[in-house]
């Protein structure tokens, strides 16, 4: 037998010593807790969501779809905080040119100053945005980045923005599907079926999601989310918790009191 076959016969072992190791101790506490989805959005009370810093008539939703009218800027938000999870979600603007975005692993207040939170934002924009505002098309479909000078390391730079390596992005009218893989402060981004985008090192890795409300109608359906185990995460890479709640979907709010849990751009 020569050495290449030996080489590979050991790897073979290797491999299948540790296939059989995963069988025998993952496979039973995965089976004991399945992974499963929860739809986001449910019906027009919106449980799950508070209102932050936008009106009672910026959100509605009928027939199975979030409808935002743009107006004030601002976010709704989770009521939980959320640290490695699977996000999926479909989105159209109907205006040429339209501004949105989900942030992930956000503070879920404002930052100071400012309409919007800490947090990386996973862009929805129109595609017709950079001809109207002049500003470079990798601006348009699917930029990740760290709002507020929040901290991430992106795969395919823009400055401090990751662009996506292939635009795929519909424009205004037609649907969009995002899916997004959040795990341990690395985000991966897939554009209507095809991973084109990601960050990685992200300064929090545990945080709220915030739904954005940034001047124009922009609708969204079949929203919903995975979570996934829990990692290694320090207290310094948590959100604060917003411990003065805002209102439930329906009211206004303001930055509120936050305190550590366990622990600018848009």
């Amino acid at each position: 037998m020569n050495c290449l076959s030996t080489r590979v016969q050991l790897m073979n072992r290797a491999f299948i010593f540790r296939a059989s190791l995963y069988c025998l101790f993952c496979l039973p506490s995965l089976l004991a807790k399945p992974l499963q989805w929860k739809n986001l959005f449910i019906d027009e009370d919106l449980p799950g969501w508070i209102d932050v810093n936008t009106s009672p008539d910026t959100w509605r939703f009928e027939d199975g779809v979030l409808i935002c009218k743009g107006l004030p800027i601002g976010v709704m938000r989770s009521e939980k905080q959320y640290e490695n999870f699977i996000l999926e979600v479909e989105w159209k603007h109907m205006v040429a040119g339209g501004n949105s975005g989900v942030f992930i692993w956000s503070e879920g207040v404002p930052f100071p100053e400012k309409t919007l939170p800490r947090g990386v934002e996973v862009q929805m924009l129109e595609l017709e945005a950079s001809t109207i505002r002049n500003i470079d098309p990798g601006y348009v479909s699917g930029e990740l980045f760290g709002s507020m000078k929040l901290y991430v390391n992106p795969d395919n730079p823009r400055g401090t923005r990751s662009k996506s390596i292939e635009f795929r992005c519909k424009g205004k009218g037609e649907w969009n599907k995002y899916l997004v893989i959040a795990v341990d402060g690395t985000v991966k981004l897939s554009i209507n079926g095809k991973f084109v985008n990601g960050i990685s090192n992200s300064e929090i890795k545990k945080g709220y999601l915030c739904m954005e409300s940034e001047g124009t109608e922009v609708h969204f359906r079949n929203m919903r989310i995975m979570e996934l185990p829990p990692g290694v995460t320090a207290p310094s890479q948590i959100a604060p918790l917003v411990i003065q709640e805002q209102h439930r979907h329906g009211g206004g709010g303001g930055r509120g009191n936050t305190a550590p849990d366990a622990a600018g751009q848009h």
